[in-house]
């Protein structure tokens, strides 16, 4: 009995082809939606993920930037100089370091030194500014990972990051002059930093990085830095972000450090991007809402266009289940047809909106990516279903002598 009911569901649709693709192209349109915009969420929580992945291990302290109270000297184990506000003129003393070094054992804190310098990376070229970082050498390797060369051990060398080296054409044994006209000396590339992305750290894709001897020389930087990374390998980066924070600011009015927790940065990123994600999918569940209704729509006229079929069928034993499996295989032909047709369009959405929006199509078919579109239409197979359900109920309960009577 069954397969009469689904071959009068066909026979129906196939009566009224242009009416039933038009509301299947609805279920189409939002399902692409959904998809889509999951697919490319997806897909930028995934990037950031790999981008970041070297990152989430680290603490940084700064001098404290904000206003109130006057930073504290170094007896108070507080960063020296500078009044309170002004970053430019605030550093962390050598003091400072050895008691961050301290709370933060057995992880391994690392002293960093930054400045904007002018450079020129060829014979006639002009002066570029760019990064400039000062690092102890016996650090550099436990926190950059090189793609060409070697690590730099004298104060002659040093590394260029990856963007950086590919915009200026500069190889290993380049030479770079430091300063406007070179008055800071010549330094030989002794390696490429391996590109790292977005970091919270040390930025070194566009930057020179030399020796903190160098830098210290160089620019009159005795035991003075801009700030001290700790990467935690032992124990939670909550923890020791807690425990510099309780040495150095214990008076909540007085702070001498920021201290930042690169996995709590980490979580508020992927925190927004799945907000983003899931008002962009529900922007996408309107047009599918959109499309039930106009289902919903097609279902009651063809309860209407079809009373007097339906009196017929009752009154030759047809039960209520019956009428109603009927409208209902209606509903689920063109639900899943519409879904399975947008699952496959929003693949091909997908992969141009991550391909124009995010310059690479490579977590387009991951699990994560793939997810969205399995949701997609199950969801408009079960928006169908649920907009053919009254209808089909509707006809199920007519009754069959007026329903014979009907006109």
């Amino acid at each position: 009995m069954s397969t009469i009911f689904w071959e009068i569901s066909k026979r129906n649709i196939r009566l009224h082809l242009l009416r039933s693709s038009l509301a299947m192209l609805g279920i189409v349109i939002g399902v692409v939606a959904i998809a889509a915009m999951g697919i490319l969420g997806s897909s930028m929580v995934l990037m950031v993920s790999d981008t970041l992945s070297s990152v989430g291990d680290s603490v940084i302290v700064t001098p404290y930037s904000g206003g109130g109270g006057n930073p504290m000297g170094p007896s108070d184990g507080g960063p020296s100089g500078g009044s309170s506000g002004t970053m430019t003129s605030m550093k962390l003393t050598d003091q400072d370091f050895q008691k961050i070094k301290r709370i933060a054992a057995p992880n391994v804190a690392i002293p960093v030194l930054q400045t904007a310098e002018h450079m020129r990376v060829g014979v006639g070229s002009e002066d570029i500014v760019a990064t400039m970082y000062g690092l102890p050498p016996e650090d550099v390797p436990g926190l950059l990972i090189l793609s060409a060369g070697d690590y730099n051990s004298g104060e002659s060398g040093c590394l260029v990051g990856s963007t950086f080296a590919g915009d200026h054409n500069i190889n290993v044994g380049s030479r770079i002059s430091i300063g406007i006209n070179g008055e800071k000396g010549t330094l030989r590339v002794t390696g490429i930093i391996e590109e790292r992305g977005m970091s919270f750290d040390v930025s070194t894709d566009n930057a020179v990085v030399v020796t903190k001897d160098w830098f210290e020389t160089t620019y009159d930087r005795n035991d003075e830095y801009d700030q001290v990374v700790v990467k935690v390998k032992s124990g939670d980066t909550a923890d020791v972000k807690t425990a510099i924070e309780n040495q150095f600011n214990r008076n909540p009015r007085q702070k001498t450090v920021s201290v930042t927790d690169s996995n709590e940065l980490l979580a508020t990123i992927y925190e927004t991007f799945g907000t983003i994600t899931t008002f962009v999918t529900a922007i996408g569940g309107i047009s599918m809402i959109v499309a039930g209704v106009s289902i919903f729509n097609i279902m009651m006229m063809s309860v209407t266009e079809r009373i007097k079929e339906i009196g017929i069928m009752r009154s030759i034993g047809t039960r209520k289940y019956g009428v109603m499996r009927m409208f209902l295989y209606e509903a689920a032909i063109i639900g899943v047809f519409g879904s399975v047709i947008g699952g496959l369009l929003s693949l091909v959405a997908g992969y141009a909106m991550s391909a124009f929006m995010l310059q690479t199509t490579k977590y387009l078919f991951t699990v994560s990516s793939m997810i969205p579109v399995v949701e997609g239409i199950l969801f408009g197979i079960l928006v169908c279903l649920a907009c053919g359900f009254y209808p089909a109920w509707q006809a199920a309960n007519l009754n069959p002598i007026d329903a014979l009577r009907h006109e």
